[in-house]
């Protein structure tokens, strides 16, 4: 059985060889371009939200930190705080003439830090390919990392202006853990007709209210934990507005649907008064509807059969949505070595009980085919001597 031990420790050493070379980054293809070797080095070291340098940008002077919500944006800092603004830095680079000045905050969490990009980002505006989602405006780029918001203000954009922001943005930590978990909320959004650059998350009044929100804030219920998103949809007959409003209980958003559904039917007797997105909306359209915890409303200028088709589509599921990574854990590369180890050792017994049952058993068969025993341990062995006298 040595032949055997030796075999399995040989396919050991193999499954190890052969996973670690699994980890080493495959050649490129010809024409293929591949991130420069030094990325890794070049990630920002904890704490600091902005580099000195990327692309080719030099920063002018040392970054200024934004140690609260109203230093990083005082005329929105109520609604920085409801998305857990943390800390925040702002710097301005120059390269060959031109600036660039970019603004950095920090959130507690990716859904804060998701939010506060909605609520800056403009309703409409162009997607762009940076970090886990990014919008432009002529000279002007938002966008978000994990946990971090960037506002990018170029002097002039370039045809490279988004290559060099996805040099930045790679420098950026991502979220781990459940704090790299997305709002459920926008789980249960339909995805057919919707303007995905239309979305907005908030947390609180300040951030429902800043961001256009449907239902006068107070009618909402953010001081008891509800979160809601918005979006717009482009139906047959108009331009419609769907409002979600998440509770932490079916029991607390029933109350709610209650409230929101008799608040509706009060038309110009309102109170409080109708918001002007209420007052423009085709008042037969608008509907109130209960999923879960999840209440929804549609407003807008879409047809009651239409409007009533769109909400009818929203349905609740306890989905948590994740950004994915962007590169696997130490823990996930142990563990698939591990496993390609396991596997190699499980093939190579398999092979080596397979060759000895194959060998051994020919060797039984012909044996038996010379009219011997089917083992040679029992049979003695002489030395014969033929003398004669």
């Amino acid at each position: 059985m040595r032949w055997i031990y030796t075999f399995v420790a040989g396919a050991a050493l193999a499954g190890a060889a052969a996973a670690g070379a699994q980890q080493k980054p495959a050649a490129p293809a010809a024409g293929q371009k591949t991130a420069a070797p030094v990325a890794a080095k070049a990630a920002l070291p904890d704490g600091k939200l902005l580099p000195d340098s990327f692309a080719g940008w030099v920063a002018k002077g040392v970054a200024r930190p934004l140690a609260d919500a109203a230093q990083a944006d005082a005329a929105n800092a109520a609604a920085l705080k409801e998305y857990g603004f943390q800390s925040g830095a702002t710097e301005a680079y120059e390269r060959d003439g031109e600036t660039l000045t970019l603004r950095a905050m920090r959130f507690n969490d990716l859904s804060g830090a998701y939010g506060a990009y909605s609520f800056y980002r403009g309703t409409g505006w162009p997607k762009e390919d940076v970090g886990n989602g990014a919008a432009s405006n002529k000279n002007h780029v938002i966008f978000w990392r994990g946990f971090i918001v960037v506002d990018a203000e170029f002097s002039r954009v370039g045809s490279m202006s988004g290559s060099e922001l996805r040099d930045l943005a790679g420098r950026l930590p991502e979220a781990q853990g459940t704090k790299a978990l997305a709002p459920p909320i926008l789980s249960v959004l339909p995805k057919k007709w919707m303007d995905a650059q239309s979305t907005h998350y908030v947390l609180g009044p300040a951030g429902y209210a800043g961001s256009g929100g449907v239902l006068p804030p107070e009618l909402v219920g953010f001081d008891r934990d509800a979160e809601a998103v918005t979006a717009n949809y482009s139906l047959s007959s108009g331009p419609a507005v769907l409002t979600l409003i998440a509770y932490p209980t079916p029991q607390m958003a029933a109350a709610y649907e209650t409230k929101i559904r008799d608040y509706i039917k009060t038309g110009d007797k309102a109170q409080p008064a109708f918001t002007k997105a209420l007052t423009d909306s085709d008042q037969a359209s608008l509907e109130v509807r209960r999923s879960g915890p999840v209440v929804a409303l549609v407003s807008g200028d879409a047809i009651p059969d239409e409007s009533h088709k769109l909400i009818g589509s929203v349905y609740y599921r306890e989905d948590f949505v994740s950004i994915p990574q962007p590169t696997e854990s130490e823990v996930s590369k142990t563990g698939k070595l591990l496993m390609g180890i396991a596997t190699l050792v499980l093939i190579g017994a398999g092979t080596a009980i397979f060759l000895g049952v194959f060998f051994g058993g020919g060797r039984a068969l012909y044996r038996i085919a010379r009219g011997k025993p089917v083992s040679s341990v029992y049979e003695a062995e002489f030395i014969r001597l033929d003398l004669r006298d």
